[in-house]
């Protein structure tokens, strides 16, 4: 066994020695680039307050288009009023907004949503009256989709886009036949005559089915005001414009339910003079999605209107 070094004391307190100050190099280190991180978020919090930047980090231009998506049916649970009016706020609201676009592919849905988001459509071109809004249609612009176009100062489409359908329908289905077949026997207690009104495993009363055809031309009516008032003398009225029919963008052009043909990129460019275009769209968390949903699924649990399915579609 060799002997310990005489020195060996002293080569111990170096090496600790050296071990201290490398961890001491290492803890600035460290201190430095957190420090760096935190200057560079509170650097970019700066600018996003001054308007440098969007709340998802994106800088905007000077001057630009604000485009706002409309896609899918029209229902809580799916393109909702909530979202689709939070995206329009902040597009109206950003003083670079030059004019905004509300691109549109949506066969209908909800009349209740439909008209919340024209109601909004209608106060923020009140409020803003510098700031145009146009419709552009991609696909499809039916029903309730185009219950919200018609707030539009001018709506936009292709030649081959499906316009119009304004109606309104109220589906279901009626299981009273195959009960019979299945030796099934409804039971269904209620308080109060028409509470079970149009329930599928029960007969169709005469009476409920009169009082819901008499509801459905209310809204229908309530459909057509909005279009009258957001057409104008534009509108070229036909005994079919208001039965439910599609036609072609080519075609709806004609009957003045639409402007002119157009997409998103020269609308910008030709009628709103600012090429560059941010997309306000709101884009729902799995949170929200779940809860709008699990809301949605509630309510037609509760409600034979919701279960009937009354729709601008």
């Amino acid at each position: 066994m060799s002997e310990p070094s005489p020195n060996w004391e002293r080569d111990v307190l170096e090496k600790l020695a050296l071990s201290a100050v490398q961890e001491q190099r290492r803890s600035r280190h460290w201190s430095i680039l957190f420090k760096t991180l935190g200057f560079l978020y509170l650097f970019i919090v700066l600018f996003m307050v001054a308007g440098w930047f969007r709340s998802d980090g994106v800088s905007l231009p000077k001057a630009h288009t604000a485009l706002v998506d409309l896609q899918g049916v029209i229902a809580a649970d799916q393109a909702s009023a909530d979202s689709v009016i939070g995206s329009l706020q902040s597009a109206f609201e950003d003083g670079k907004t030059k004019g905004v676009i509300l691109r549109i592919n949506s066969p209908g849905g909800s009349p209740v949503q439909a008209g919340q988001i024209h109601d909004e459509i209608k106060r923020l071109r009140a409020l803003h009256p510098r700031i145009p809004l146009y419709a552009v249609v991609d696909d499809i612009c039916a029903s309730g989709g185009y219950y919200v176009a018609v707030g539009a100062d001018k709506i936009f489409v292709d030649k081959a886009s499906i316009v119009g359908s304004i109606g309104v329908l109220m589906d279901g289905f009626g299981f009273t036949g195959t009960m019979q077949k299945l030796g099934v026997e409804r039971r269904l207690l209620t308080a109060g005559e028409n509470k079970g009104f149009l329930d599928p495993f029960s007969p169709l009363d005469p009476k409920q089915q009169a009082y819901a055809g008499q509801m459905l031309e209310e809204i229908h009516g309530q459909f057509i005001a909005v279009v009258r008032e957001g057409r104008g003398k534009r509108l070229k009225e036909t005994p079919e414009m208001f039965s439910g029919l599609v036609w072609s963008g080519e075609k709806s052009i004609q009957l003045g339910l639409a402007d002119a043909l157009g997409s998103v990129e020269s609308v910008a460019r030709d009628v709103i003079k600012a090429e560059d275009i941010v997309d306000y769209t709101q884009q729902e968390g799995l949170v929200e999605r779940l809860a709008g949903r699990l809301g949605a699924t509630m309510a037609k649990g509760w409600s034979p209107f919701a279960q009937a399915g009354v729709k601008l579609r």
